[in-house]
């Protein structure tokens, strides 16, 4: 009898001892650091707020002029403003996604003529200096295509003016002007693009002609029409 109950205790001590071992073993392995890999985070295209364009511009002024002889009107008295092509670069900085700014430099050439009651008279020539910038609203919900709207301020800057056809001097007041732009970037890539941007600025100078004997106020009002290239950072 003493034997059976000596059997008993040693099979109840063995039992007990490898619960307590299985425990043991089991919140050993918890404490371990886990060798499951942890999931790759998504690789975020990382943008930029900057971007440049180059375009060929087609300068086409609207013109027309309130013009004096000697402080009488020159009834019928207009001008003629040529055309130019030019190179322009334009800078933009994007707050977010969809709002920008867009900083428009170039220079561009013109000749100046009589047109109306002076038609035939060569006046002068000139050039402009005209930065314009641009507060614009950028369109993201279509793709490889992004059309824009802006409106934004011109400050012309005339220089190197020369008179012409008998006329002794030559002179435009630089000025102010309103801008409105509508146009588009196509995008190739994450990079590179086509763009296609119409401006209109409304700028009306005050102009004199030998020394002052003819004065008065020229509206240029141009047409900005280019296509070029887009670089986005």
């Amino acid at each position: 009898m003493s034997r059976i109950i000596r059997l008993s205790a040693c099979a109840a001590l063995l039992a007990a001892t490898a619960l307590t071992s299985t425990q043991l073993s089991s919140a050993h392995a918890a404490d371990l650091p886990s060798t499951k890999t942890a999931p790759l985070a998504p690789i975020m295209t990382q943008w930029s707020p900057w971007m440049i364009r180059g375009r060929a511009l087609f300068v086409v002024p609207q013109e027309d002029a309130k013009l004096k002889l000697g402080g009488a009107p020159i009834v019928g008295g207009d001008v003629d403003i040529s055309n130019s092509v030019v190179p322009e670069l334009d800078i933009s900085y994007f707050f977010t996604k969809n709002i920008a700014v867009e900083l428009v430099l170039g220079v561009t050439p013109h000749n100046v003529k009589g047109a109306g009651a002076l038609a035939g008279a060569r006046i002068g020539s000139a050039w402009l200096l005209p930065p314009t910038l641009m507060l614009q609203y950028h369109f993201t919900d279509l793709g490889a295509f992004k059309p824009y709207v802006g409106v934004g301020v011109n400050y012309t800057i005339f220089f190197n003016e020369k008179a012409k056809g008998g006329f002794t001097s030559f002179d435009l007041k630089d000025s102010f002007g309103v801008a409105l732009q509508a146009g588009f970037d196509y995008m190739i890539d994450q990079h590179w693009g086509i763009n296609f941007d119409v401006k209109k600025i409304f700028l009306e100078p005050k102009v004199k002609v030998n020394n002052g004997l003819v004065s008065g106020k020229v509206k240029i009002d141009p047409w900005l029409i280019g296509a070029g290239v887009t670089y986005r950072f």
